[in-house]
C-alpha cells in the first residue's frame, strides 16, 4: 500500500497542478479507506508519515506536502509537526510561513518533473 500511495503521489508532482485532498488520494489510488472512520483515517496519515519520512531521509522532497486537508487552506497540524520530527523547525513557526509550503510543494514539483530524478528514484 505504501508502494501504491507513493506512486501515486509522484505521479500527481509530474502531471498534476495543485493539491489533491485525502479523499482523492484514496479514491485515486484505490485504497479502500473510508475517511468516517477515524481509525482508517489515521492509518493514512501513518502511511503519508511514513512514506514522507522516508523520502526526506532519502534526500528526495517530502511528496505528502501534496496532499491537503480537506477544507482547509492547506496542510494540517500533523502535516507541520512531521516537519518538525524531521528538524525543519518548529511546527507552529513553519505553519505561520507563507513561503515554507509554496516552496515544498515547488521542490517536490521539480524533482519529480525531471526524468533522471523519475528514472532512478521512481
Amino acid at each position: 500500500m505504501i508502494g501504491r500511495v507513493r506512486s501515486h503521489l509522484i505521479r500527481f508532482a509530474r502531471h498534476q497542478v495543485g493539491t489533491t485532498s485525502y479523499l482523492n488520494l484514496v479514491q485515486e489510488a484505490e485504497l479502500g479507506f473510508n475517511l468516517e472512520i477515524s481509525h482508517e483515517k489515521a492509518r493514512l496519515n501513518e502511511l503519508l508519515a511514513e512514506i514522507s519520512e522516508n523520502e526526506y531521509q532519502a534526500g528526495r522532497p517530502v511528496l505528502s506536502c501534496l496532499v491537503k486537508v480537506e477544507g482547509s487552506k492547506g496542510q494540517g497540524d500533523n502535516f507541520y509537526k512531521l516537519c518538525e520530527r524531521l528538524g525543519m523547525g518548529e511546527w507552529r513557526t513553519l505553519k505561520q510561513d507563507p513561503d515554507f509550503l509554496k516552496t515544498m510543494r515547488r521542490e517536490c514539483r521539480a524533482f519529480w518533473a525531471d526524468p533522471a530524478n523519475y528514472e532512478q528514484f521512481a
